[in-house]
């Protein structure tokens, strides 16, 4: 059996119309759609914010890096940053992508209270 005579089956008529192909790919547009909304959107939207986190570091911005590295911000280049970790003030290039978070003193301030 070929797709035709599959198609001749499934409509009553044997002639295809538009609502039976539109009824077909219903649920494939619904799930487009709900990709688009649900998963696409908030992440782009998420990665606008980290790319205005990063381009907004400045020197002496404290931050964590994605493996987990505590540092202060000592040097900002176009696309890495130097970092002094630990008390004994060693420095660390790393890339700007590789920053996870920010940590700014306004958030210790907002805990105290």
């Amino acid at each position: 059996m070929n797709f035709s005579q599959f198609l001749t089956l499934m409509t009553a008529n044997g002639s295809t119309s538009a609502s039976g192909y539109l009824l077909t790919f219903a649920p494939l547009v619904l799930i487009v759609v709900f990709f688009y909304f649900f998963i696409l959107k908030p992440q782009k939207k998420q990665e606008k914010q980290d790319k205005e986190m990063r381009d907004k570091l400045d020197v002496g911005d404290e931050i964590i890096t994605n493996g987990g590295i505590v540092g202060i911000v000592t040097q900002v280049k176009d696309d890495t940053v130097v970092i002094e970790t630990g008390g004994d003030r060693s420095k660390i290039r790393v890339m700007k992508w590789a920053i996870a978070k920010v940590v700014t003193d306004d958030d210790d301030d907002d805990d105290k209270k």
